[in-house]
């Protein structure tokens, strides 16, 4: 390492180790709440940068970001990023071995595999190494790529394996009750259409959307859970670490390199596919009756090993 490297790094251990730190904040404050109370804490906390501050973040920094093709590319990457994580893990989980999950499990396990904490991690870990600017990747992978497929691809898996009811149709009306998706669509169309933002409104907009990276964090913290038997159970979750932490990130700079992404670029995408599983998917598993328990140690174990393979993957780019 050397050169104009040296400050991304060094500010992305800085900012992972500051993280951490709230990470486990909320990890504690979980502990002294009790489990149910903190879970009432932090779906509380979610919904308020759910419905608020997110989609108020999402508005103001997809206004002042101007409309190129890379606005279309680097969602196309999120898409691609996403669906061969889940045909890679969906390949490993049908191989033949004695640690072959039910559906309920499987179905949890590709979710945990397909869709990675773009939004609640990668926010803050791209805009306190890499800039402000450098937000607006999250936005993209997670708005205009990762919650579509949720709502739909993700939806459609969540049917097949769980035992709740559930259709596609309803699925979409959902999607179309996320305020961050609404707010993207009109940041976009006013940035399309290169319609001045007021100073005051953008002052609101950034006051409201300051709060979001603490609350984002300690939500994860609040989410992350151990439970006994965990090493027993590690051998299911390795699909899910090699598809989140190393495919996903790898086939992402392939397609930087084939579709010719700016070279400043290349290392915001990059790190912001190698984020761990999307604790959004907790909701997913409850609503459709998967292994929620699975997913939550999916969660837990990538997001902790994703603090050693975040900065490795910045040493290689």
């Amino acid at each position: 390492m050397g050169g104009v490297n040296d400050y991304p790094y060094t500010a992305m251990m800085t900012v992972l180790l500051t993280m951490t730190g709230v990470i486990v904040l909320g990890c504690i404050w979980r502990q002294r709440l009790g489990q149910a109370a903190a879970d009432q804490i932090r779906q509380n906390l979610t919904r308020s940068v759910y419905e608020l501050f997110l989609p108020a973040l999402v508005l103001q920094m997809l206004w002042q970001s101007p409309l190129d093709i890379n606005t279309l590319r680097i969602p196309a990457i999120a898409a691609v990023c996403i669906l061969f994580s889940l045909l890679l893990a969906r390949f490993c989980y049908a191989i033949p071995c004695r640690w072959r999950p039910d559906k309920p499990a499987l179905g949890a396990l590709l979710l945990a595999s397909a869709f990675g904490n773009f939004t609640y991690l990668g926010l803050p870990v791209l805009t306190q190494a890499f800039g402000a600017e450098a937000g607006i990747i999250a936005i993209q992978f997670d708005l205009l790529a990762a919650t579509p497929l949720l709502f739909t691809v993700g939806v459609l898996l969540a049917t097949h394996y769980g035992h709740a009811d559930g259709s596609l149709q309803h699925a979409m009306r959902q999607m179309l009750r996320v305020p961050a998706l609404w707010a993207a669509a009109l940041g976009l169309l006013l940035s399309g259409l290169a319609v001045p933002a007021p100073d005051g409104l953008l002052q609101l907009l950034t006051l409201l959307g300051t709060p979001v990276i603490p609350l984002m964090l300690l939500a994860v913290g609040m989410a992350l859970r151990w439970q006994s038997g965990w090493l027993a159970r590690l051998p299911l979750l390795l699909p899910v670490l090699l598809a989140q932490l190393i495919a996903m990130p790898l086939v992402a700079w392939l397609l930087c390199i084939w579709w010719h992404i700016p070279p400043s670029l290349v290392p915001q995408i990059i790190i912001e596919a190698a984020m761990p599983s999307m604790v959004l998917g907790l909701v997913v598993c409850d609503r459709f009756g998967l292994n929620t328990s699975l997913y939550a140690e999916a969660i837990t174990v990538s997001t902790l090993l994703s603090l050693l393979t975040l900065p490795l993957w910045l040493m290689l780019v």
